[in-house]
C-alpha cells in the first residue's frame, strides 16, 4: 500500500472566531495521520486568527491576508499546500475522524479519478445532525451544468495534479464559486465515491452563511450560471444542443430555488414571479409539481411547510 498520502487541509477564515475551534479539532482528531493544515485569515476583525494560532501543533500553519474573498483565501491555501491531495474545509465545518483515512483509501484505489467525494451531514447551530446525503461520482460534468452537486468542498479530496489542471477559484464571483470550480474540474476527469454511507463531513447551516445571504439574489445566481456555461471548454465536450439544454435546465433549476429561497425569506410575490420563470425555462411535470407545491407552501402551518419554511431570524 505504500506510504500514507500526504493531504493539504485549506481553511479559509473570516470572523469565525466561534465556529474555527472545533473545526481545527475536528482535524487534529483525524486518524489519518499525514495532513497539513492551512488556514488563511481572511482579514477578520474578531479573534479568528488567534483562536487558530491559539493550537500548538506543527502541522497546523496559519497565514494572515487582507480581506479579498473566500476565493481568494482559498487559493493563497492553494499555492502553500505541498502534498499529493488537497480539501477545502469551511472554517465552520467539521470533519468526522476518519474522514481523510477513508477518502485517501478511496482515491489511492482509483489512481484514474480525479478526485474522491464521501458522503455529508448538515448540523444545525444546536449541535443536532441531519440524515447523510450519498455522495455524487463518475463523470458529473452534465449534471453539475444543471445545479451544484456538492454542499461544499469539505467531503472533496481532490488530487493536486487534477486541481493545477483545473485552475484557481474565480475570485469575481461572489456566489457559486465553488459551483464554477467543480465544473471545471469536472472537464479534466471523474469523482469516485466512498461506498460507506456514513458522513465524512458535518456542515454547518448557520444563519450568517454566504448561501442564505446569496441564494436568493438573481443577479449573484446570474452570474454565477452565465460564468459556468461560458466556459469555453465546454464545446470541445458537447454539442451546441446539448449545451442549449443544460442550460435550459440549469435556468429552471435556478429560478426554482431563487423562488424556495425567496419563500424562505418571507418576499412570496417575487417568489412567484421566478418559480413560473422556473416553468417557461423548462416545462415538466415534475417542474410544475414543484412550484404547485412552493406557491401553496406560504398558506400553510410552518410546520408543515418543509424545505420552504421561513428562515429564523
Amino acid at each position: 500500500p505504500g506510504p500514507p498520502m500526504r493531504i493539504a487541509i485549506v481553511t479559509p477564515a473570516f470572523n469565525i472566531v466561534s465556529f474555527l475551534a472545533a473545526t481545527i479539532r475536528s482535524v487534529l482528531a483525524q486518524t489519518h495521520p499525514d495532513w497539513r493544515m492551512i488556514v488563511v485569515d481572511d482579514g477578520s476583525t474578531d479573534a479568528t486568527a488567534a483562536v487558530a494560532r491559539g493550537f500548538q501543533d506543527p502541522r497546523l500553519r496559519v497565514v494572515s491576508q487582507p480581506n479579498q474573498g473566500v476565493s481568494a483565501a482559498r487559493n493563497a491555501g492553494l499555492a502553500l499546500a505541498d502534498a499529493e491531495a488537497v480539501l477545502f474545509l469551511d472554517g465552520d465545518d467539521q470533519l468526522t475522524p476518519d474522514a481523510l483515512a477513508r477518502l485517501a483509501g478511496v482515491l489511492r484505489e482509483h489512481p484514474r479519478a480525479n478526485a474522491a467525494v464521501g458522503a455529508h451531514a448538515r448540523m444545525a447551530m444546536d449541535g443536532s445532525v441531519a440524515s447523510p446525503v450519498p455522495p455524487a461520482r463518475g463523470d458529473l460534468l452534465s449534471p453539475l451544468l444543471i445545479r451544484n452537486r456538492f454542499i461544499n468542498g469539505g467531503h472533496v479530496l481532490i488530487r493536486r495534479a487534477a486541481l493545477h489542471a483545473a485552475g484557481p477559484f474565480r475570485t469575481d464571483l461572489a456566489f457559486g464559486e465553488d459551483w464554477e470550480f467543480w465544473v471545471r474540474l469536472a472537464l479534466t476527469g471523474t469523482f469516485v465515491a466512498d461506498p460507506n454511507p456514513e458522513p465524512v463531513l458535518h456542515a454547518l447551516d448557520r444563519p450568517s452563511g454566504a448561501f442564505r445571504r446569496l441564494a436568493g439574489d438573481p443577479g449573484a445566481v446570474a452570474r454565477c450560471l452565465d460564468a459556468i456555461h461560458a466556459n469555453p471548454a465546454l464545446a470541445l465536450r458537447l454539442d451546441p444542443e446539448t449545451r442549449r439544454h443544460l442550460r435550459r435546465r440549469a435556468d429552471a433549476e435556478a429560478y426554482w430555488r431563487l423562488g424556495r429561497e425567496m419563500i424562505r425569506h418571507g418576499a412570496v410575490a417575487p417568489a412567484r414571479v421566478w418559480l413560473l420563470r422556473s416553468l417557461r425555462a423548462a416545462p415538466s411535470a415534475l417542474g410544475v409539481a414543484r412550484v404547485a407545491a412552493a406557491l401553496a407552501a406560504p398558506r400553510l402551518p410552518e410546520a408543515w411547510r418543509g424545505p420552504f419554511r421561513r428562515y429564523e431570524s
